[in-house]
């Protein structure tokens, strides 16, 4: 039996593996406990080197800046050295993708990721689906590893049953 040997990808519609809002809301908690516990480890460590710079940072607004700026760093390397996944992704099994269902870039993670940054994103993705402004103004999206895996076997099955007919 000869399958097709076309992109995958080509035959899948990504409209039907968008995560929901449920697990998008799930990967952000979890991603943000992450997070800060990582910036409190970073933050004792530079208390032990200098405890002048934590005096400074102590101000409400400038620890607030460094706190969505680290987060958004992070999310971007996290996202780019697993291929499109961060911590909460890779426990709720979702992945961020281009538009097109193929893997991000360093550089659209990165992209998408500092626009994590601006203030009221994370209002941007509440409702139904899910389309925070990262995502829109990336071209990105989130999809359920298991939705995309189900529209490849669907479109090889209809690609295999074609062939015999």
């Amino acid at each position: 039996m000869n399958f097709d040997t076309q992109n995958p990808y080509d035959k899948v519609d990504y409209r039907y593996c968008r995560a929901s809002s449920g697990l998008r809301l799930a990967n952000y908690i979890i991603d943000s406990v992450v997070t800060y516990l990582l910036l409190v480890i970073l933050a004792i460590i530079v208390a032990l080197i200098d405890p002048e710079i934590v005096d400074y940072l102590d101000n409400g607004i400038i620890s607030r800046i460094v706190a969505m700026v680290f987060y958004g760093i992070m999310m971007a390397f996290t996202e780019a050295m697993l291929n499109g996944k961060s911590i909460g992704k890779f426990i709720t099994k979702t992945k961020a993708v281009n538009i097109d269902g193929t893997d991000i870039s360093f550089e659209k993670s990165f992209t998408r990721n500092l626009i994590r940054v601006i203030p009221f994103n994370a209002f941007s993705a509440l409702g139904t689906p899910s389309t925070p402004w990262h995502d829109v103004w990336s071209d990105t999206m989130v999809v359920e590893e298991k939705k995309v895996a189900l529209q490849q076997e669907s479109a090889n099955l209809f690609t295999v049953v074609k062939k015999f007919e």
